[in-house]
């Protein structure tokens, strides 16, 4: 319902057409009668509804239903109260016959107002939404500008945080830190993760051309910021599919991007190399080395906090580059890929001792009935 086109609206007629639907603009309620037909499902959400899509559709597919949420804690904010108990929460689903009487009702009505009252009257199910929702933000309703900030960025922190309860590294954790405090910015302006994945990979050939240049240190710095950079974008793709229930970037193509990084890296080790020139391949056998070396351990140490930190490229990055300068490299590289070679062995060895140690299941009771022939 709109008196006219705006950008926000062509947007979303995008979107919908993408999903292969019909998009209608109408100005009256009257107008919307003869887009419903009886069998249709009817589905309406409140102006200013903000809530998890997912949480959303869940309640939605149940069937015809009227949400509704404790009055005492929806009418604080902003929620209309339907009942003595319950407050209606902004979204419901019903037959298509039901909102045929739109016609018969005068045209200055509210369109939502009117449809609520229809669907009341039709005895529509009431369908409780828990009021946890409303404590973790996962379901609001906007009223005004200083509300959606506020609300935006409690909003980036609740899509965020299954991220950071599995990230455990510091490159990760400052990705997380830089999309709640720049990410509503980053998105008011139209900067779409796409964008800022693009930057990341400017950064990364930066880094490549400043190592062959002989400025290596400053190489694997640029290298490990442009990890945190597709981090930041990986993050806002996240917070962007959440929300709008859509594919977003592969992510075939974010561990392409990871696998480039790694090479980088290699590379500039290679070029930093002292090592004799021949044969060839010896001054990069020691890096391949080290790049294997942290992959391999991040796989025997899954499900393990600390694998996260050998993820962490922007750590890596930062201590290649610290080593470049203040140590001796190669020394470095070969006692860092024994230490992680070791490290390594000894994470499967306690895999494996534990899983020894956890007692056999239990055969069944009569084995005479459960044999087969």
């Amino acid at each position: 319902m709109a008196e006219g086109i705006s950008g926000e609206l062509v947007a979303l007629q995008h979107v919908v057409e993408a999903g292969h639907a019909q998009f209608h603009v109408v100005a009256t309620a009257r107008a919307l009668v003869p887009l419903i037909q009886p069998e249709d499902d009817v589905f309406v959400l409140g102006d200013g509804l903000l809530a998890m899509p997912d949480t959303l559709r869940n309640l939605l597919e149940e069937g015809p239903g009227l949400l509704t949420l404790p009055v005492e804690l929806a009418l604080p904010l902003g929620f209309e109260r339907i009942d003595i108990n319950n407050a209606f929460a902004a979204a419901m689903r019903f037959p298509g016959r039901v909102a045929a009487a739109l016609a018969d009702l005068p045209p200055e009505w509210n369109v939502q107002s009117a449809l609520l009252r229809l669907a009341m009257q039709a005895r529509i199910t009431l369908r409780p939404v828990p009021s946890a929702l409303l404590d973790d933000g996962r379901w609001n309703i906007v009223r005004d500008e200083n509300e959606a900030h506020h609300i935006e960025r409690r909003w980036l922190r609740l899509h965020t945080a299954r991220a950071g309860s599995k990230s455990g590294s510091a490159g990760n954790t400052v990705a997380i830190a830089i999309v709640r405090r720049f990410g509503p910015a980053m998105l008011h302006a139209g900067t779409r993760p796409a964008i800022v994945g693009l930057a990341a990979g400017l950064m990364g050939l930066l880094g490549g051309g400043l190592g062959w240049l002989g400025n290596t240190a400053t190489g694997f710095a640029l290298l490990g910021l442009g990890w945190l950079v597709e981090r930041v974008a990986s993050l806002l793709g996240q917070v962007e599919r959440d929300s709008l229930l859509a594919s977003g970037l592969a992510r075939r193509s974010v561990e392409i991007f990871h696998v480039m990084i790694d090479l980088g890296f290699i590379v500039l080790a290679t070029w930093r190399s002292e090592l004799p020139a021949t044969p060839w391949g010896l001054r990069a056998f020691a890096p391949i080395l080290l790049i294997f070396a942290l992959r391999l351990l991040t796989v025997a140490l899954s499900g393990n906090r600390w694998g996260r930190w050998f993820e962490d490229r922007l750590i890596i990055g930062i201590a290649l580059a610290l080593t470049s300068v203040f140590l001796p490299f190669d020394v470095m590289i070969g006692l860092a890929v024994i230490a992680l070679i070791g490290a390594c062995l000894l994470a499967l060895k306690f895999a494996n001792d534990e899983s020894g140690n956890q007692p056999p299941s239990k055969g069944s009771p009569n084995p005479q009935l459960t044999s087969r022939g």
